[in-house]
């Protein structure tokens, strides 16, 4: 903020007073605050400072409360909009925390009936009667389920209590900040109006309130993200479901270039001039898988590490006749953008950012038609990244893969699916 300028001391001004003579006063000391007179002005304990007539100084200081104003009401809109915009996470992130509750709920849910299925069970029921060691290994594998369930919920917990602490602790902080904005406003727009002898009554102090509100910082309260709740470690199980996925050449984007194993997909030296087909995707750099799911579970990888925009998850292909996606809604995606070693990752539907603590190279799909179930993996790190359920399908989906397509340059992002195999 610019400082008050020191107005030339007049030619010729009446003789006021300051306080000690009854003389008319005319000049105003800024260094010193007070009105003096001429003769006063001369008097030793004010002959080193600074005078000039209370007229050009009150000018000078409106001038400046004037444009203190406007940065004061900018930051008063701010701060508003910060008000809100915390109110509004306090709400997100409740919502959150019971998507990933319920998420936490759904995949310990899943693990267990696979579980219990690899056992050739088709259910489990806590019966005294049961005997045998799969039985008993069984309720060992569920008790330690469970345990990890419960440790995962309450973590979960914890930090939605640490978040709302934190969000509260802001809106206080925001609160009082408007209100000391907005006296601060008030206080300078009434002695804007004020007569020139008021006006520079305690000038200097307006100002340097107003310069220290405007130096406090307006920041939104860091809260720790919730999908830094991972699940580590995915079940063996989901290798046994893994299958052989390959891409349908008909649905391939005119620029991509499949490979001849149809298992990955790239951008070609140009696009494609050949008519497209009725089955073929306009829309991205989109390719489907050629096999289809309508029931059961189903899990598939793709490898990720070499592509720097992608999106691998499945589509519902019963929205359209020709049994082809639009561009909009029946998917399910994950997309990762890749810039060096940083890797940012969403998923859809709704667009969500969700938290990569390392760089990945391959992604899991994991696929549970009945239950209309659909997670997604970091098979690098081997946890969970995202998982949605209730989802409902019309019918048949297929796996779905894109790039994004090139500005420029032709673009080396490339995506395989693997083959089934087991780890180790």
């Amino acid at each position: 903020m610019s400082q008050a300028s020191k107005p030339q001391l007049p030619g010729n001004t009446e003789d006021p007073y300051c306080g000690t003579r009854p003389e008319p006063s005319q000049l105003f000391s800024d260094d010193d605050q007070v009105i003096v007179s001429s003769r006063c002005f001369q008097s030793p304990e004010h002959k080193q400072q600074g005078a000039c007539g209370i007229q050009d100084a009150a000018e000078c200081y409106r001038k400046l409360f004037q444009e203190a104003l406007v940065t004061l009401r900018e930051k008063l809109e701010a701060a508003t909009n910060l008000l809100a915009e915390e109110r509004e996470r306090m709400v997100t992130i409740q919502e959150e925390e019971q998507r990933f509750k319920e998420m936490i709920e759904a995949e310990y849910k899943m693990r267990f009936q696979l579980l219990t299925e690899e056992e050739g069970l088709a259910a489990y029921q806590v019966d005294l009667s049961l005997h045998g060691p799969n039985q008993d290994q069984l309720m060992k594998c569920g008790t330690e389920l469970m345990q990890k369930s419960q440790e995962m919920l309450q973590r979960l917990s914890h930090l939605g209590r640490e978040n709302m602490g934190k969000l509260k602790a802001s809106e206080v902080r925001l609160e009082e900040h408007l209100c000391s904005l907005q006296k601060t406003i008030t206080d300078l727009e009434k002695t804007c109006g004020e007569s020139a002898v008021v006006l520079l009554q305690n000038a200097k102090c307006y100002l340097k309130r107003s310069e220290s509100i405007l130096l406090q910082s307006l920041e939104p309260a860091q809260i720790t993200d919730l999908s830094s709740c991972q699940i580590i470690g995915t079940s063996s199980v989901l290798l046994r479901l893994q299958r052989r996925i390959t891409l349908d050449p008909d649905t391939a984007h005119p620029s991509l270039v499949l490979s001849e194993d149809l298992r990955s997909v790239g951008f070609g030296e140009t696009p494609k001039t050949e008519p497209c087909t009725p089955r073929r995707l306009d829309f991205g750099a989109s390719v489907l898988g050629a096999e289809s799911f309508a029931t059961g579970r189903h899990y598939w990888e793709v490898a990720v590490g070499q592509a720097t925009q992608w999106q691998v998850g499945i589509c519902d292909c019963t929205e359209r006749t020709d049994s082809i996606p639009g561009a909009s809604g029946g998917k399910v995606l994950l997309m990762g953008s890749t810039m060096g070693a940083d890797c940012t990752l969403w998923v859809f539907p709704p667009l969500r950012k969700v938290c990569l603590r390392k760089q990945m190279y391959k992604v899991g799909v994991f696929l549970d038609c009945e239950c209309g179930q659909v997670s997604f993996y970091n098979v690098t790190e081997q946890s969970l990244i995202y998982g949605f359920s209730h989802l409902t399908f019309r019918g048949a989906v297929r796996p779905m893969f894109s790039l994004c397509l090139p500005h420029g340059d032709m673009s080396s992002d490339s995506l395989t699916v693997c083959l089934p195999q087991t780890h180790p």
